[in-house]
């Protein structure tokens, strides 16, 4: 197991109301021993212009979930996850329902984190494969 703390459903939908993965209805769905899983409505808050998945709302609901993933993995009353490189390859698209997007790890180290977010539409289809780098940073 990797987590320091051990995270659920309920624990990972608690994180501070007001960010960029509530605004668009990222909402963490099952966890496992080294995953976690969210879902994203594809809808008017995450499509483009010409009614497909936004290639920037795969991106936050990647860095959503890898964000969540390393708060899980640090002492975050001492320390805190800030993204610092995000890759996504978009593959296919997706116009209606959830997508749902799972993160492993690759790398968890003391100051850096490597996450594999895969995320899929609801034909099991995957439409997007991204890596998320997390540096670990002390608290101010």
């Amino acid at each position: 197991m990797i987590w320091k703390t051990k995270p659920t459903k309920e624990l990972a939908n608690i994180f501070p109301n007001a960010h960029m993965g509530t605004h668009l209805g990222v909402e963490v769905v099952e966890v496992g021993d080294d995953y976690i899983k969210a879902r994203m409505p594809v809808d008017e808050r995450t499509k483009q212009p010409f009614g497909l998945l936004h290639g920037g709302a795969s991106c936050v609901l990647a860095e959503t979930l890898g964000s969540i993933a390393s708060t899980f993995c640090i002492d975050p009353t001492r320390e805190m996850a800030v993204g610092v490189e995000i890759n996504a390859n978009h593959l296919r698209s997706a116009s209606k329902g959830f997508v749902t997007g799972v993160v492993k790890p690759l790398y968890v180290g003391k100051t850096i984190h490597v996450w594999n977010i895969e995320i899929f539409n609801e034909d099991n289809k995957q439409v997007c494969a991204s890596r998320l780098t997390c540096a670990i940073k002390k608290h101010a």
